[in-house]
């Protein structure tokens, strides 16, 4: 094994684009690990924990390159890092006819006055100072970068609600305004549904059965994560709603989150509650059932709240195909299990996927553990073995330091799949694949193989091994749906029709008696 460690000085790649390098380089012939990234303190503390930094990555600064290439023999070496020279130049010279490199931001906005939105991509250390700018500029912000301190975040908000405009983010993930998705997205048509979502995959697995159900998107604003946090008061979602409101091309709003902080909650429904339009509103995991304001609706899951927001715009639910729960099928894979298999292990992509089949589980099982669990007692971490029902959010910060988010690189799921198939009181695998903008070519494709081994290992210990699998995107993304859906149907997986159903299919085929 070699290992070589180069700095590039000044050389600054986004985050973006970081992830996309980083996954490609991993699959160079020969490289068993590959490691690309800026200079940052976070990402010398990974390759620390992975005892690959030396002085000469320690001397690097946020502005550097940092790349650290290992190869299973050293005449390999000479070809991986030509061949990882090729996407840095393929990165740097990917221009087109209509697109114009900037060195900075002031010299953007000085070129296109008229532009009103910047996406932030960059370094989380320097993200708050370029979105200030921005902000002062006049510019909406769509930040997609992480790793922003709460106080930035504040005060990013703070201003831009003092200048009637949008701060999304940090950790914005997702966005569809004026029929152009942004970051992570899906190709869905263009309607009259307004989302605005704290959670990405929430957002996106809407927007999909939105489409699924013959309706359409007019705008889809991300929040990031923590915006109905106590400490941020649900500004840009606030914001967004009165944006949405005034919007002439959105009759139907549609609120996603996980669970917000209780005077959060309130807030955001005192004012949903005042404007002239039907909002649907879907935090999971909310203890709400109610609503105090005519024109607000609670729903209990993703489906549920596309569903709703359709049938505000004046479609016949008749017309529609629900894909209402195979209880056939849910009998079926009960008769096939042991009675030991009593338990779910779910390894999702989506964050918010993660969580609505969590929340499902907790319905029925007291003992569900996760990285995402509310309940500390019932929290693992990225290194900790599964135990009982365990939901694991593999796109969490902690899963991700100094390696690509699993919706641009799944197969870092690979090996944990395999680990589960093991573990003879599994009966049910689930897993979520997510398509479209941004998310990887084929993100079944390279997920196969593990599959194939789990059942394998299921089969050779007497078992039956139930995989459950969601695919998240449309017709009209690529890969589409079916392509993916038909690769998984061929080694045996059983498909769910969307998040919701996902958690309650996973959750019904454990629930036998003696649970």
């Amino acid at each position: 094994m070699t290992t070589h460690h180069t700095v590039k000085k000044n050389t600054y790649v986004d985050s973006v684009s970081l992830m996309s390098i980083s996954t490609k380089a991993n699959q160079i012939e020969g490289v068993t690990q590959a490691f690309v990234a800026m200079g940052t303190p976070m990402n010398k503390e990974v390759l620390a924990n992975l005892d690959l930094l030396t002085d000469e990555l320690d001397a690097a600064t946020g502005g550097d390159l940092m790349v650290v290439l290992e190869v299973e023999n050293p005449d390999q070496l000479d070809g991986a890092l030509q061949a990882l020279e090729d996407l840095l130049a393929r990165k740097n010279n990917d221009t087109g006819a209509s697109q114009t490199r900037y060195r900075t931001l002031d010299a953007a906005l000085e070129s296109d006055p008229d532009s009103n939105l910047v996406m932030i991509s960059v370094n989380g250390t320097f993200a708050a100072r370029e979105a200030q700018k921005a902000l002062n500029g006049g510019k909406n912000v769509l930040m997609f970068s992480d790793n922003v301190s709460v106080a930035d975040e504040l005060a990013l908000k703070q201003l831009a609600h003092s200048k009637g405009l949008l701060m999304m983010g940090p950790d914005c993930g997702t966005a569809i305004l004026g029929g152009v998705a942004l970051a992570f997205g899906n190709a869905v048509r263009r309607g009259t549904i307004g989302i605005i979502g704290a959670s990405g995959t929430g957002s996106q697995e809407i927007s999909v059965r939105v489409h699924d159900f013959g309706g359409g998107v007019s705008q889809l604003i991300g929040t990031g994560g923590r915006d109905l946090s106590a400490e941020i008061g649900g500004i840009t979602m606030i914001d967004a709603i009165h944006a949405l409101d005034a919007d002439p091309e959105t009759e139907v709003i549609v609120l996603v989150s996980k669970p917000p902080a209780p005077e959060v909650e309130d807030k955001v429904l005192a004012v949903a509650g005042k404007i002239s339009k039907p909002v649907i509103v879907c935090f999971l995991g909310s203890e709400r059932n109610e609503s105090p304001y005519a024109n607000v609706t609670f729903v209990a899951g993703t489906k549920p709240a596309a569903l709703a927001a359709v049938l505000a715009t004046g479609v016949d639910e008749s017309t529609l195909d629900l894909h209402s729960l195979n209880w056939p099928l849910i009998e079926e894979v009960r008769a096939k299990l042991n009675p030991e298999q009593k338990y779910i292990r779910g390894l999702f992509c989506g964050g918010t996927l993660c969580d609505e089949a969590l929340y499902a589980a907790l319905a029925k099982f007291p003992d569900v553990y996760s990285n995402i669990q509310k309940d500390p007692a019932y929290q693992l971490s990225a290194r900790s073995a599964s135990k009982a029902h365990t939901f694991l959010d593999l796109g969490d910060d902690e899963f991700t330091d100094g390696k690509p988010h699993p919706m641009i690189d799944p197969s870092n799921r690979l090996a944990r799949i395999v680990t589960e198939a093991a573990d003879p009181e599994v009966g049910v695998l689930v897993m979520d694949f997510i398509v479209g903008f941004g998310s990887h070519e084929d993100p079944v494709g390279v997920t196969i193989p593990a599959i194939v081994e789990a059942q394998r290992i299921a089969r050779e210990g007497g078992r039956h091994l139930e995989i459950l699998g969601y695919v998240l995107g449309t017709d009209l993304d690529t890969p589409s749906v079916a392509e993916q859906i038909a690769q998984l149907e061929a080694v045996g997986v059983t498909i769910a029709s969307s998040s919701t159903n996902t958690g309650l299919l996973a959750r019904e085929f454990v629930a036998q008696e003696n649970n």
